[in-house]
């Protein structure tokens, strides 16, 4: 895009703010990374004590931790308690959207004990666990196994939980779907107190469909059944240049995983994992992957990549070279390449260290990155909270796999971030409409990579300061937020709800669809217990008045429903 068409800003005068962000690496340096290793100690010692145990000591322990839940929830009292929440620190969750809903009154029910993993049934290829279970401790106990779960998102840190009630994506959804769509069961306690198993085809089927989005408004999940797959222990990785303008861009990415002929179910065609990176303007690296053996990665003359070592150069800074170096191949062991981008927070890490990918840092303390999500929220305090939000941005717009150069587009106009991330993901048609849907009629439009079932969605991944900040000018990232958001919803677009949103109730409700929700929420009896899930995603500290709203709420209508009458 020609410099002519993006918007003149004027400069910015320096504030403490600033300088206070330019410098926290000190901060992390001698504290936030210190910590981040003694929690990742004591986590690992934790996982290990609890794979010593035998899946019936597991069992009953879980079985102890639900009865607990359940006689929590009997002891509210509805007249003076508060909605119930979850008991975890607000600043424990991974994602910038600062929960600010527990700054105000709310019931907390502990689920803290809810760590482990309960089950590996490999002849029914299932793996139930607790939604406290990380990605980084899954991977651990199923990849020698020869098994992983069909989605595993990128960070270490990531809850099954999380991605469940929330939004996961990893590059083989566009196979598999979002991480939810591999969900084969939920348990879950009611608002009464109930623990029922949610699936697709019992008694609860609208539940099952309704769970997705919903970050925890119309239950308490305490445990999953998810999807496993048999996987080679070597990723077979081909990075591919790319140049030219962002449609062509956007046409390359698309390349490597929809088959020009149509032909998208064809395993000889689709690789298995597909993410590309754009890097500029007119730049990106595509890659693609297949599993692989251990006798084909070592064969002569391969390459094999022991990217997870500490050591070893950020990914996306390696993928990068095949602009300089061509295209080119290797082998990369499959557990480094699901957590490839776990050590440089893909690259925020190294607006949080800028030192952080010079090798004589990856060498001497690369050991102990990345700092925790967590405790870099604990210690930013609210104006560098806020800086965050009005001068960073940390975005994922999910949208249609044929409007992706629009994004690129708007991106490069409204934002000016680079790098971003291209992922790509099957949104399915559901027998019951949830909250995001693919576009009505898809399935007769013909698009290359639909198919009947599915519509393939990519998620544009925008993460990064802005060229126009590190230039010093002014930039206005609530409106530009704003403008995005308004953006997608003329699109068919989706905003995963971890990241800051300016919607306001009426556009939420435009965005996403609330019929299932509203009426599992009720039909459940959410309403009244548990907070609405535009309530707990709004941006900002509750007022008296909201939350006295809120919990006299004994039915709801939303104002899109207001709009249809």
């Amino acid at each position: 895009m020609s410099d002519l068409r993006k918007p003149l800003r004027p400069k910015k005068a320096r504030s403490w703010v600033d300088w206070a962000v330019k410098l926290r690496w000190i901060l992390v340096i001698f504290v936030v990374l210190p910590v981040s290793v003694s929690f990742a100690i004591c986590a690992r010692s934790r996982e290990l004590w609890s794979a010593w145990k035998s899946e019936k000591k597991r069992q009953k322990e879980h079985d102890e931790n639900v009865e607990k839940v359940i006689k929590r929830l009997k002891s509210r009292d509805p007249a003076h308690d508060g909605l119930v929440c979850t008991a975890r620190r607000p600043w424990v969750v991974v994602g910038m959207r600062n929960v600010d809903y527990k700054r105000a009154r709310h019931f907390e029910v502990d689920l803290n004990d809810f760590n482990q993993i309960l089950e590996i049934d490999r002849e029914n290829m299932i793996a139930r666990v607790e939604p406290l279970v990380n990605m980084a401790q899954i991977t651990r106990m199923t990849i020698p196994m020869g098994l992983s779960l069909a989605v595993v998102a990128e960070l270490d840190d990531l809850t099954v939980g999380g991605l469940i009630n929330g939004y996961g994506i990893e590059g083989s959804s566009h196979i598999y779907g979002l991480f939810a769509d591999t969900c084969v069961a939920y348990e879950i306690v009611l608002a009464d107190g109930r623990l029922v198993r949610v699936t697709a085809d019992n008694e609860f089927s609208d539940l099952y469909y309704a769970i997705p989005w919903s970050q925890g408004t119309l239950g308490l999940l305490v445990a999953a059944e998810i999807k496993l797959i048999e996987v080679g222990p070597y990723m077979r990785l081909t990075y591919s240049p790319a140049r030219g303008n962002l449609q062509e861009l956007a046409q390359a990415y698309n390349d490597t995983y929809i088959p020009r002929d149509g032909d998208q179910d064809n395993p000889e065609k689709v690789p298995d994992f597909v993410e590309s990176m754009v890097y500029s303007e007119s730049e990106a690296v595509c890659m693609s992957g297949r599993y692989a053996g251990k006798e084909e990665a070592k064969r002569k003359g391969n390459k094999i990549n022991n990217q997870g070592r500490w050591f070893k150069p950020w990914f996306y800074q390696h993928a990068q070279t095949a602009l300089k170096r061509g295209e080119f191949v290797e082998y990369i062991p499959t557990r480094d390449y699901y957590h490839r981008h776990t050590r440089s927070l893909y690259w925020e890490g190294k607006l949080i260290l800028p030192f952080g990918d010079q090798f004589w840092f990856r060498l001497l303390m690369g050991w102990m990155m990345p700092p925790k999500v967590s405790l870099l929220k604990a210690t930013q305090g609210d104006a560098i909270r806020n800086y965050y939000h009005e001068r960073h941005v940390i975005q994922d717009m999910l949208v249609p796999s044929y409007k992706v150069g629009m994004a690129l587009e708007f991106n490069d106009r409204e934002f000016e971030v680079y790098p971003i991330w291209l992922c790509p993901h099957r949104l399915f048609k559901h027998r019951m409409r949830t909250q995001i849907n693919p576009e009505p009629g898809f399935e007769f439009a013909g698009r290359p990579g639909d198919t009947p079932f599915a519509q393939m969605y990519t998620d544009v991944g925008v993460y990064n300061t802005p060229r126009c900040v590190f230039q010093g000018e002014e930039f206005d990232g609530i409106a530009a937020v704003k403008k995005m958001e308004a953006w997608m919803i003329e699109n068919h677009c989706y905003q995963p709800q971890y990241s800051v949103s300016e919607l306001n109730e009426r556009d939420f409700w435009r965005m996403f669809d609330p019929t299932l929700y509203q009426q599992c929420r009720e039909k459940y009896k959410a309403v009244g217990t548990f907070m609405s899930v535009y309530y707990k995603c709004k941006k900002g500290k509750k007022t008296e008045k909201e939350v006295a709203e809120e919990e006299a709420k004994v039915t709801e209508t939303t104002y899109a429903d207001i709009e249809k009458s």
